[in-house]
C-alpha cells in the first residue's frame, strides 16, 4: 500500500519551490520561478479553491475544484504560466508547489 507521496518523475529534476495563498483574487504563480518549468507539483491546504489552465481566471464557482490535500500535476510550460486559481469561501487556501525540469 503506497503512501500517498509519488516518486520523482522520471527524468524531471526538481529546482524551485513556493506557496501560494490563494486569496478571493486570481492569482497564478511567480514567474520567475517557474519560468524554467515543464511539471508543476502542487498540494492544497487550509481551504477550497478553483483553478483554470486555458488563460481565463477562475471565480469562486467556475472552474476546477479542488479540496484541501489533493494533488494538482501540470504537466506543460503553457499550463503552469496560463495556471489560475481563486478561493472558493472565506478563507483562502495555500498551495505548496514544487517545479521540475
Amino acid at each position: 500500500m503506497g503512501t500517498g507521496v509519488q516518486n520523482e518523475p522520471v527524468g524531471r529534476i526538481p529546482f524551485d519551490y513556493e506557496s501560494i495563498t490563494v486569496a478571493d483574487s486570481a492569482i497564478g504563480g511567480t514567474a520567475a520561478t517557474y519560468l524554467e518549468a515543464t511539471r508543476a507539483e502542487m498540494t492544497l491546504e487550509t481551504a477550497q479553491i478553483r483553478f483554470r489552465v486555458d488563460g481565463t481566471n477562475p471565480t469562486s464557482s467556475e472552474g476546477h475544484l479542488v479540496e484541501v490535500s489533493d494533488v494538482i500535476i501540470l504537466n506543460s510550460a503553457a499550463q503552469i504560466a496560463n495556471f489560475k486559481a481563486i478561493r472558493t469561501g472565506a478563507t483562502s487556501g495555500v498551495l505548496k508547489v514544487t517545479y521540475f525540469h
